[in-house]
């Protein structure tokens, strides 16, 4: 379904809420928090908490040794250090734009990794949290991986991160185990391993 199919099928849904009115309550350097005020069918008003988002990447990159590599970083809302797929926010340019999702993901690969990849797929988008968050997270996977060396991109400077690969079958192991509570790196793990399954990798 193409965007524009999507954007008539959203228009003529009975479950649709028409935005009033938005008041921005603070903008940071990647969240927007406002609060909605929207509008029903029945005509019936209320108001959504929104953060809005510029979207983000995520990136299942598998070594040649059948390695996935993880970082392990912390995470100050859940209170404690999450092992992780290399993630990052999309950018936002100059001009309010956002960037190129394709692009994010090879640098943010680098920067978390210090690796860059030979070969990439992208596996499509999901919503992390449409609750409250727009935030749209971009899925690819990176295989043929060449580890960089002097000159590599760096993690950001409020970033500490601990590179830690994992024998595949290891990492989707832990997520059936559930020890791996991150919601991208699930959703990543099992759709890569189910395309391995079919043979569709």
């Amino acid at each position: 379904m193409s965007d524009g199919d999507r954007a008539l099928e959203s228009r003529d849904d009975p479950l649709r809420e028409r935005l009033i009115s938005s008041e921005v309550l603070r903008r940071s350097r990647i969240l927007e928090f406002r609060i909605d005020t929207i509008e029903s069918a029945d005509g019936h008003r209320s108001t959504r908490d929104i953060a809005g988002h510029p979207g983000g990447v995520c990136v299942v990159a598998i070594d040649p040794d059948d390695r996935v590599l993880l970082v392990r970083q912390w995470r100050h809302a859940a209170g404690q250090a999450l092992l992780e797929i290399p993630a990052g926010t999309l950018d936002r340019e100059p001009d309010g734009s956002i960037e190129d999702h394709a692009g994010a993901a090879a640098r943010e690969l680098e920067e978390e990794t210090g690796s860059r990849a030979g070969s990439w797929r992208y596996l499509g988008a999901f919503y992390t949290a449409p609750g409250f968050t727009s935030e749209l997270m971009h899925l690819y996977l990176a295989t043929e991986l060449e580890a960089v060396h002097a000159g590599g991109l760096q993690p950001d400077e409020d970033e500490r991160l601990e590179l830690q690969p994992l024998p595949f079958d290891d990492a989707v192991a832990m997520v059936d185990r559930g020890e791996l509570p991150d919601a991208k790196t699930i959703a990543g793990l099992l759709l890569v391993a189910r395309l391995r399954a079919r043979g569709a990798t």
